[in-house]
């Protein structure tokens, strides 16, 4: 029979907590940049994407893209933040800033520049390594 483990969750778990609040806002301001673009370029619901405008489906894939990987990134970053908080914050909050320069990269309507938010991966490895670490710990490898 296995041993329970005892997690005790750190203050600075707090800075996890933010920046999963701020990644709402990142999410609503992104909902809103697909809301202006359906009046500017005249691409009615429920329509996602547009057949003809390119502009339009870039900006909309930027949003879609970010709430494809939204569940993995608060998975990772509130799961590594209960052993390494600092280093899960610290990782999400670059991947939210590489969210941002990917859709600001996006948003000019060419799809090659939303790779100036790769960076974003760096964050994203961390929260994962943190992650993976409080895992081996729980089943008693580490």
């Amino acid at each position: 029979m296995n041993s329970p483990v005892t997690l005790t969750i750190p203050a600075e778990y707090g800075y996890c907590v933010l920046v999963a609040v701020g990644s709402a806002f990142v999410l609503v301001w992104k909902g809103m940049k697909v809301g202006q673009a359906r009046k500017k370029f005249d691409v009615p619901y429920p329509n996602m994407y547009s057949p003809t405008n390119t502009h339009f489906n870039c900006i909309q894939r930027a949003h879609q893209n970010t709430l494809e990987n939204y569940p993995q990134f608060l998975m990772l970053l509130l799961l590594g933040g209960l052993e390494w908080p600092v280093v899960s914050a610290v990782g999400g909050t670059v991947w939210l800033l590489g969210r941002i320069a990917y859709a600001k990269g996006y948003y000019t309507g060419d799809p090659k520049k939303r790779m100036q938010g790769a960076f974003g991966y760096l964050g994203l490895f961390a929260m994962l390594a943190a992650t993976t670490k409080l895992g081996l710990r729980l089943i008693g490898v580490l």
